[in-house]
């Protein structure tokens, strides 16, 4: 039996020490982008502050629909598909080109973000989100797609995702690699792992360091790990996912049910009316509240019309970029296609919804932000001392190797 540990373990560092050094260069970008994406709305107002509208306490907000027809007017080459309260003094307009009808091709629109005053309905920018050129109302957009994507597309994203998989398994090998070897006294052999020790060598506190970090860290690794997986390979995620709990694919409830349809009968007023009536039946048949209305999408593949609010079983505090309650329904006949909850419904989904919040620091208010902050900067040290200590492993095994090559040579 313990021949057979410590062949584990041996297998183990290997597989540690290799994937630590694959990950390395990934873990610094994505640590460093990621503790600068935990204030990335107050990043985003020093860098693009036009984007803002000015705040106007007690005036109403325009509703969704309202600020969907009058965005439309602003872009006639444009067919708008979805708003989204951003943020508080900020609404989200997306748009796909409509059709030259001289050409045949879709209008260049020249912009992928298009934003407007929740007050007025009033353009307050557009830009090409993550290209430098425009300057800093970029800055924080491609902050983002670096640390998504390495601003690589698809590709960095299927490349992060492998990674973020990778990241995951070596964080339980991680873990294991510091239980002690003997089940006997066995909080006495572990503790020195969680610690860091004093007057230490440069080596010896590097090794502490990483160690001791990754331990009081682990859970919170743990989690921004698998959520990268769950971000970047959704295939991947889903499969585990619904083989260890009750789980619905949010592809499988949206998936189109019916031929594509650019241009549905109900107007966007209509869709937000159907929408409020919809969620009001559902919210009394379930047993939940809702408050803010938070978005409004129009769905072509299949025709369907997403209403989003924040309900009482979210789990996100502030403007939640994803992860409110929604109602799906048809938008020729209005009728309801879904009625999805973040949490209360499906395990594995409000599991999901929690990975979702932690991992964009939209929970726990401000000290959690700081958090993830300093997680994203503990992430690149870790990798970084996961580094010096193989650099020094090494340089010691090559110079053992030396030595006794010498002392083979000597004694011929």
């Amino acid at each position: 039996m313990p021949g057979r540990t410590q062949r584990t373990r041996r297998v183990c560092v290997l597989v540690h020490r290799w994937c630590g050094l694959a990950m390395t260069v990934f873990l610094v970008v994505v640590g460093l982008t990621g503790s600068l994406l935990a204030f990335n709305t107050e990043l985003e107002r020093v860098c693009a502050p036009q984007l803002f509208a000015p705040a106007r306490p007690g005036q109403p907000r325009l509703d969704l629909a309202t600020l969907a027809e009058r965005a439309q007017a602003l872009v006639p080459r444009g067919r708008v598909q979805s708003v989204s309260l951003t943020e508080p003094d900020q609404i989200s307009v997306w748009f796909v080109p409509r059709t030259d009808p001289s050409t045949g091709r879709d209008h260049e629109l020249g912009f992928t973000e298009f934003f407007v005053d929740p007050w007025s309905g009033a353009e307050l920018g557009r830009r090409n989100r993550g290209d430098l050129s425009q300057g800093l109302v970029n800055l924080m957009p491609f902050v983002y797609e670096l640390h998504w994507t390495l601003a690589a597309g698809s590709v960095g994203q299927w490349v992060l995702g492998v990674v973020a998989l990778i990241w995951t398994l070596d964080c339980v090998v991680g873990w294991y690699l510091t239980l002690p070897i003997s089940w006997s006294s066995f909080w006495r052999r572990w503790r020195p792992a969680w610690l860091v020790k004093r007057g230490a060598s440069g080596y010896r506190l590097q090794f502490d360091l990483h160690r001791a970090g990754g331990l009081w860290l682990w859970p919170l690794l743990f989690v921004f790990a698998w959520s990268s997986v769950m971000m970047n390979i959704r295939p991947v995620y889903e499969a585990v996912m619904q083989s260890f709990f009750d789980y619905r694919s949010p592809m499988d409830s949206l998936a189109p049910s019916a031929p594509r349809n650019d241009a549905p009968r109900l107007s966007w007023q209509e869709a937000q009316v159907v929408g409020e009536r919809l969620l009001a039946k559902q919210s009394s048949r379930l047993g939940f509240t809702f408050g803010e209305r938070l978005g409004l999408m129009y769905l072509p593949d299949g025709g369907i019309y997403l209403y989003e609010v924040r309900g009482s079983r979210d789990v996100f505090e502030r403007a939640p970029k994803g992860g409110g309650t929604y109602v799906a329904f048809d938008g020729d006949t209005g009728a309801i296609r879904e009625i999805s909850q973040p949490t209360g419904e499906h395990t594995g989904n409000t599991v999901e919804s929690w990975l979702y919040a932690l991992h964009m620091a939209r929970v726990f208010g401000m000290p959690y932000r700081v958090l993830v902050c300093l997680l994203g900067v503990a992430t690149a040290g870790l990798a970084a001392t996961g580094m010096y200590v193989w650099l020094r492993k090494r340089r010691a095994r090559s110079t053992i190797t030396a030595q006794s090559v010498t002392r083979t040579a000597a004694s011929l």
